[in-house]
């Protein structure tokens, strides 16, 4: 594939953010995004094109032009956008529909997981109250509760609260219920050209609204890396045990893996197990990767969407820090609240070696930036280390507010180890 790259990036939040700064700053690379926000309009050319339309997409792609396609939800993947542009002749990095069931189904991603001999907890699949009760009755308290269905990150109970577990798993139309996996969180991206795949660095997301893990379950309100409290050789160990065995798999099912797989792991007494795979980028866990990511990101995912992950080197990262803090709407999770003057953007990512991310901002008719989804900003920063990095995401995200915004205040502090992946979450 041709250097510079022509890339369009499928998608709305912060992730698709992240994705074009990065890519947007190599250098002759055109970006353009799909529909993309407020934000990527600075670095991006922006289109008004439904991500969740395949032929919309791949339409655009190929009136653009473009070298790769970079599908950032889950819900365009699993809807198999991936699949309409590929048979177009574009290359695309992003699962295939088939590929894509990783995420969009808890159980098939559990029954790929037994097959390929992953390390993963034990768990049950439900479609009756009675057999919910039985599956939560066998592995017992912390219940965890998984929705089959995309939920956005946020179809997740873990709880202590037996009545609690059922009326979830009684919303649902089909379940996954797990034994807990006691131990400190974290994510790992593997790129994957359906063979072949190297390791992003890992970082760690906080997803509880609250500080101290404390209330309902959000799509992520921050994250850091690195974590230097993990073992040296822990994306190697993942890669061996995990990303691996889950490629050949999927390709003896005739459903080869191509795009990022993230790895969502609970490092226990007994070593890393999987709590669950997503089929693209955490958002906001990918935003601090991507700032400290010292090689071409554009290289890397074309050379994973040709099948040719193998000719180009290992990923390279600085040897600092990145933290990502969130800011949410009134209401968030449960609800959220759009149309709120956001003021202080541009003195915060004035601010040296912070940028501010876009998730859910709006222009409004009177060329006001609004709010307009429940996480609203990221504001991330680099540092010599992540409490250097810390305080200046945090005196960035002193600048910005906009009515009723919600932020948590302890993303990536002392001691980093201690975190809420091992409370109920």
């Amino acid at each position: 594939m041709k250097s510079p790259l022509t890339v369009l990036v499928v998608g709305t939040g912060g992730r698709e953010h992240a994705l074009v700064l990065a890519l947007a700053a190599e250098e002759g690379a055109v970006v353009h995004a799909a529909p993309g926000n407020p934000g990527m309009a600075a670095v991006a050319t922006l289109h008004e094109v439904d991500p969740l339309d395949g032929e919309a997409v791949a339409s655009l792609a190929v009136s653009l032009g473009v070298d790769l396609v970079v599908v950032g939800p889950e819900a365009p993947l699993v809807a198999g956008v991936a699949d309409v542009v590929r048979a177009r002749g574009v290359a695309v990095f992003g699962p295939s529909r088939a590929a894509a069931q990783l995420e969009g189904s808890k159980a098939f991603s559990k029954e790929v997981m037994a097959a390929a001999g992953v390390p993963t907890a034990g768990s049950r699949t439900c479609t009756t109250p009675e057999e919910a009760a039985a599956a939560l009755d066998e592995f017992g308290a912390p219940y965890v509760v998984k929705d089959d269905a995309l939920a956005a990150g946020k179809g997740v109970l873990v709880t202590r609260d037996r009545d609690a577990a059922l009326a979830h798993a009684a919303a649902c139309e089909r379940v996954v219920i797990e034994e807990f996996l006691d131990g400190p969180e974290m994510s790992l991206f593997a790129v994957c050209d359906g063979t072949t795949a190297y390791a992003l660095q890992p970082a760690q997301d906080f997803k509880r609204i609250f500080d101290g893990g404390r209330g309902p379950n959000t799509g992520g309100m921050g994250s850091y890396t690195p974590l230097t409290w993990t073992q040296d050789d822990l994306a190697e160990v993942v890669l061996e045990t995990v990303v691996r065995p889950t490629l050949a798999e999927m390709g003896r099912r005739g459903a080869p893996f191509v795009g990022c797989l993230y790895v969502g792991l609970a490092l226990t007494a007994k070593g890393p197990r999987v709590i669950e795979f997503n089929c693209r980028f955490g958002d906001p866990d990918i935003q601090p990767v991507l700032a400290v990511l010292d090689s071409s990101l554009g290289e890397l995912l074309a050379a994973a969407a040709e099948g040719r992950l193998a000719e180009v080197a290992a990923p390279r990262f600085r040897a600092e820090a990145a933290v990502t803090v969130v800011l949410a709407s009134a209401g968030y999770p449960e609800s959220s609240s759009k149309g709120d003057v956001i003021t202080g953007v541009e003195d915060a990512a004035a601010r040296p070696g912070v940028d501010v991310i876009h998730a859910g901002t709006a222009i409004s008719p009177t060329g006001e930036l609004v709010t307009a989804g429940g996480r609203v900003l990221a504001v991330r920063a680099t540092g010599r280390d992540v409490a250097d990095a810390r305080a200046t995401a945090y005196a960035a995200a002193d600048l910005i507010s906009f009515d009723g915004m919600q932020r948590r205040s302890d993303i990536a502090a002392e001691p980093l180890g201690v975190v809420e992946g091992a409370s109920l979450r």
